[in-house]
């Protein structure tokens, strides 16, 4: 299932369930597939959404200093990043940003 974010304010964001279900958890709304950021909520969502990047990177820093010890001296290849909590949330981030600035709700 996807999910379809609408505002007035800029073209529609659409996520894959999940990352939309995460993203949503973190601002604090239900898993419905129906609902609505106004206007008044949206500075709390965005500041829950950029604490929740600021703590994954955090994390992967811790991370990736402690991999680093365990494998200095050997020649695995990297493996692959996985796609980031900043770079999901980003266009997201920017829908709430421009609907705030011209005072319309978020809607899914």
């Amino acid at each position: 299932m996807l999910y379809k974010f609408k505002s007035r304010a800029t073209a529609d964001v659409i996520m894959l369930e999940a990352n939309a279900r995460q993203l949503l958890k973190i601002v604090g709304k239900g898993e419905e597939p129906h609902g609505i950021i106004t206007a008044a909520q949206i500075p709390a969502a965005i500041e829950a959404l950029q604490a929740a990047v600021a703590a994954e990177e955090e994390a992967a820093r811790e991370r990736g200093q402690t991999a680093d010890a365990e494998e200095a001296g050997q020649d695995n290849a990297p493996a692959r990043d996985p796609v980031s909590l900043r770079q999901r949330a980003t266009p997201f981030i920017d829908m709430l940003r421009r609907s705030a600035a011209e005072g319309h709700d978020v809607v899914w």
